[in-house]
């Protein structure tokens, strides 16, 4: 009876053993296809999401009456001008002229003629570079400009070829040529005036291949301050997930990539590397788009190139103060940082 009985345990222990044993393929299986699910839905998910953006970037612009860049006092701007300049045959790109604005009152109803006057008044003059979304008329593109007149220097913001109401497409090469035009036409009316850049994220990358060029020719920004840069790369122009490609650059494998013809290279670490203009480098430690960590790269790359800890400066601003990619304009202590900035260019010019 006990030997049955151990034999019956056995039979029961084995036939245990064999149920698991055949079960084992199909768990392994349904794994494996648990793990595909998933992957496919992922891409599923972010296709759709970059279908869906897409839809609402045409709806917008297809419900959305057009802003009238000829109208600056349309967005707040009461001591600016529209004009239009022709970089090239075939190319008019659109400029915001913002004069300082202890001259606003002086500025009312004043034509072109005045404001390519006044632009040699001695004051300080910067070329505003904008990002690759939007236009001239941004809020945050504005408020640099404010805070610039405000400080009492003149601001030119300059929407490339293919953006706001400038005509053409973008490419990297236009964009350089549209705003070493504008360096020239500025220079022929600025006098002994101090012209410095700012670029800002895209910007930048134009900023400093422009640099580059006019150092090439013999000619030089009196400054330069990068707002968000990037280190190097590949910047899809006018992309609403240009984001994602930052954060995850081999996804243009797995979704289309509809922008693949206005792919900019904007080698910054290369053209710091040839720079010998004082540099300012302006970063939010919380910045979502470009990682801090590229802005310190870059003022490690400039200040090795121009051997200079005066000449090359770094500005970081607490992540804790919200400011992202875009919200510097908004600190309370960057006029005083800028002006700092631009008295310590009139010392060395």
């Amino acid at each position: 009876m006990k030997r049955r009985i151990d034999q019956s345990d056995q039979k029961i222990t084995s036939g245990r053993r064999l149920q698991q044993t055949v079960k084992r393929p199909k768990d392994v299986g349904m794994q494996g296809r648990s793990q595909w699910w998933v992957w496919t839905w992922t891409k599923v998910g972010l296709l759709s999401l970059c279908v869906l953006s897409v839809t609402i970037l045409y709806l917008q612009q297809l419900f959305t009456v057009s802003d009238d860049l000829s109208r600056p006092s349309d967005f707040g701007l009461n001591h600016t001008i529209n004009i239009y300049l022709n970089s090239e045959e075939g190319v008019r790109v659109g400029v915001w002229y913002t004069v300082p604005e202890h001259r606003w009152k002086e500025a009312q109803e004043k034509d072109q003629e005045w404001y390519e006057k006044v632009l040699g008044d001695g004051s300080p003059i910067f070329i505003y570079l904008h990002g690759n979304t939007g236009n001239r008329s941004a809020p945050h593109r504005i408020g640099i400009a404010n805070v610039l007149s405000a400080i009492g220097y003149h601001v030119l913001a300059l929407d490339y070829r293919g953006f706001g109401d400038s005509t053409s497409e973008p490419t990297e090469l236009g964009l350089t040529t549209d705003t070493i035009y504008l360096y020239n036409w500025v220079k022929a009316r600025s006098g002994n005036s101090l012209v410095c850049v700012w670029g800002h994220s895209l910007g930048s990358g134009v900023a400093t291949n422009t640099a580059v060029k006019l150092q090439e020719k013999g000619k030089y920004f009196d400054g330069i301050i990068l707002e968000g840069a990037f280190r190097n790369g590949q910047v899809a122009v006018e992309h609403p997930f240009t984001w994602f490609y930052w954060k995850f650059p081999y996804i243009q494998y797995y979704l289309f990539n509809p922008l693949k013809d206005n792919i900019l290279n904007l080698p910054n670490d290369d053209n710091l590397k040839k720079i010998r203009t004082p540099l300012m480098l302006l970063h939010a430690e919380d910045d979502h788009i470009v990682p801090f960590y590229m802005a310190q790269e870059l003022y490690n790359i400039a200040k090795n190139a121009q051997n200079s800890d005066e000449r090359v400066k770094l500005v970081p601003f607490n992540g804790s103060l919200g400011y992202l990619h875009n919200g510097l304009y908004k600190d309370p202590h960057l006029p005083s940082i800028i002006r700092e900035f631009v008295q310590s260019l009139s010392l060395t010019a």
